[in-house]
């Protein structure tokens, strides 16, 4: 299958690198992003979740009713709405939007942000529900007639609906970085989600995915990796953007040290989650990894979120996507920290060269490496002074 790119749908016009902006919602801002995202090529856009931000399943489908061919991904935490429900409604949206429809599964990595809705749970609870979740929601769209179901978390009794996908089930993306992430990602997920790590990590983790599918005797998650490019003409100009953005989110981190609202420090607290550890570590272990991967932005933000970047020429991040469509991630998230300006350069200098590159190999018989094969890392270079 051909790498696919993925983006992010943002609600207003405020660039990511001053903040997470929680609360707002501009409609004509999103429609135009949106149409922008569609226009530039990428094929799916992810529709945030967040305690404070507008409904995940409404939101794509005002995505989906804005444009032709991007397929929104929806974020949404199990927990607070009932999963026969939920696949009412995505069946619903699935069929609005022509079966353009992906899940993506946020079993929930910060105890505090799961409080804010109602959620006591603990981490371990919660991936557990999330894989009883995914099966009521599987069951619902292929149940020829009613289904009973009696689990640790959910139970009904002879539910029947006659709205079902387009196509059949939609497809379930899991992500994480820890054990549980991996078992159930890889018994449940069509697709598994990482945060851009080096290479050989990368590698490592798509192979303990690959482990468990294996053991369940399924198909392999397709592999969603997930940047924050940061491209110019040439690797010179990138490096003074990057430089640029850093100096943005620290000035911004400044300005908000004393407010006590949620989003004050970008997501509110520091993280305890094990994707986030992992990358707090990543850059305390060196700033510049593989080709290009840049972590002082991880740093800043206490490993949040995607927070790596690939910082270089279109043409430099353009060769350094294709190396993780080598060891298998077929799925490629890029959002950006100047998010409408960004978007727009990767649309017209990044996604062309990266599909030109791997349409290449494939004509020439250099096929990309099958998912869970390994490449050699490149030579990291040095960061400009």
């Amino acid at each position: 299958m051909p790498v696919e790119f993925i983006s992010a749908t943002h609600i207003t016009p405020v660039p990511s690198a001053h903040g997470h902006n929680l609360s707002g919602f501009d409609p004509d801002y999103t429609r135009r992003f949106a149409r922008m995202l569609d226009d530039g090529g990428f094929d799916w856009t992810l529709i945030a979740y967040h305690s404070g931000a507008p409904d995940s399943l409404q939101l794509a489908q005002f995505v989906a009713e804005n444009t032709e061919r991007i397929r929104p991904v929806v974020a949404h935490r199990p927990g607070f709405v009932f999963p026969t429900q939920f696949a009412k409604g995505i069946a619903g949206l699935d069929r609005i939007s022509d079966g353009r429809v992906m899940i993506h599964i946020i079993s929930g990595g910060s105890d505090a942000e799961q409080r804010r809705e109602g959620d006591h749970t603990t981490k371990e609870q919660r991936y557990r529900r999330s894989e009883e979740f995914i099966d009521v929601l599987r069951r619902v769209w292929t149940a020829d007639g009613p289904i009973s179901h009696r689990g640790e978390f959910y139970a009904f009794e002879d539910f029947h609906t006659d709205l079902k996908p387009l196509r059949g089930p939609v497809p379930i993306s899991v992500g994480g970085s820890s054990q549980q992430a991996y078992d159930v990602g890889g018994r449940t997920g069509d697709v598994f989600g990482l945060w851009g790590e080096p290479l050989a990590e990368t590698a490592a983790q798509i192979a303990s995915v690959n482990a468990v599918a294996d053991a369940a005797g399924r198909r392999r998650p397709r592999i969603w990796n997930s940047f924050r490019p940061i491209v110019a003409a040439t690797d010179e100009l990138a490096w003074e953007k990057a430089r640029g953005v850093l100096a943005g989110v620290r000035a911004a981190k400044a300005a908000r040290s004393g407010s006590t609202h949620p989003g004050a420090t970008f997501l509110g607290e520091v993280p305890t989650n094990v994707g986030a550890l992992r990358l707090q570590a990543l850059a305390e272990r060196g700033e510049l990894h593989d080709r290009c991967l840049w972590t002082p932005l991880a740093r800043e933000f206490q490993g949040q979120g995607s927070t790596t970047a690939l910082v270089g020429s279109y043409e430099t991040v353009a060769a350094a996507l294709v190396d993780y469509a080598e060891i298998g991630c077929d799925l490629l998230s890029i959002r950006g920290w100047d998010v409408w300006e960004d978007a727009q350069d990767y649309a017209r200098h990044v996604l062309p060269l990266v599909r030109q590159e791997l349409a290449h190999r494939a004509a020439t018989g250099r096929a990309v490496v099958a998912n869970g094969d390994s490449a050699p890392a490149a030579t990291p270079q040095p960061t400009p002074a």
